[in-house]
Order: structure tokens, then sequence, then C-alpha cells
């Protein structure tokens, strides 16, 4: 197909439906990953194995799209005369319009939700991790063989640590 060309092809349809498939799924892991922190900063520990079930499942189904669209792209590439694995950019660039538009969201959109879920993701590890600690320094204490925290966070020998006054 020529960029010129105001008959789409079959390839072109068949990216577009693909990568609209992606981007739902793209904002149900944010979705997701916002359900996820939701627990978490609620302290409703006994959904985080669901809440991090749902996370994986999603990230399972976006790996099935990508193969998908690696393939999409591929076909389209060729009806364009582009080689193999472009970029939206570049395919955009060897459209006319309406394609042009219509990659170029798919681009902006990808962008941006991609930054949400980063942003997401790196806040849930934060918490999770402080929750993990906060849970081992409690487990640590009950038992009394605890130590202090070095700087780097892990558990450091010397002194015991103790959270909860045993002599009451």
């Amino acid at each position: 197909m020529s960029a010129t060309s105001s008959a789409p092809s079959a390839s072109l349809e068949n990216l577009s439906s693909v990568l609209w498939r992606e981007r739902e799924l793209l904002e149900l892991l944010l979705y997701k990953l916002e359900v996820e922190q939701l627990v978490l900063t609620g302290g409703r520990q006994q959904w985080l194995a669901a809440a991090a079930r749902e996370v994986e499942d999603v990230l399972e189904e976006i790996r099935d799209v990508e193969l998908l669209r690696a393939v999409c792209v591929d076909g389209a590439a060729a009806d364009l005369g582009l080689p193999s694995a472009p970029s939206l950019a570049e395919i955009a660039q060897a459209c006319s319009e309406p394609w042009r538009g219509i990659w170029l969201d798919h681009r902006e959109s990808f962008t941006t939700v991609t930054t949400q879920i980063t942003e997401m993701s790196q806040s849930n590890r934060v918490l999770l991790t402080a929750g993990y600690q906060a849970a081992q320094a409690t487990l640590l204490a009950m038992s009394g063989s605890g130590g202090t925290y070095g700087a780097d966070g892990a558990v450091a020998a010397g002194r015991p640590a103790s959270m909860i006054d045993w002599n009451l």
C-alpha cells in the first residue's frame, strides 16, 4: 500500500485492532495496579495475593497481544515498503491521513499509559518493601532475636530491637 492510497489495507486495519486491544489491556493493568495500591494502603493484606494475581493475569494477556502486534506490525511494514519492526512513528510517517493520525494517537496513548504504569508500579514496590520490612521487624522483635536496622535497611547485628514490652 502506498502512503497516499485512500483504501486501507487489511494489514493496517488488523494492526489498529491489535493496538486498540493492547491499549485496553494497558489501561486495565493500570487499574489493577491502582487496586493493588488501595489494598496496600488500606491495610487489607488478605486481598494482596488476589490483587497481585490479577496484575499477573493482565501482564500475561499483554504478552500474548505483544506477540500478535509484532506480527501485525511486520505485515503493515511489508505493505508500506518499510523494513521489519518499524516504530509507530515510522509507520505514521509512511501513511497519509487518517492513518497517520491514528498511529500517532496510538503512540501518544502508549507513552502516557506506560508512564503512569511505571509510576504506579514503583509506588507499589515502595509500599510492598515497607510492609515487608515492618513485618520482618515485628517478627524479629517478638522472637527476641532481632537486631537494629542499618543504613541500607537490612537487619544489623548488635543490640536487640524491641517494639513490645514483654514485662507487661
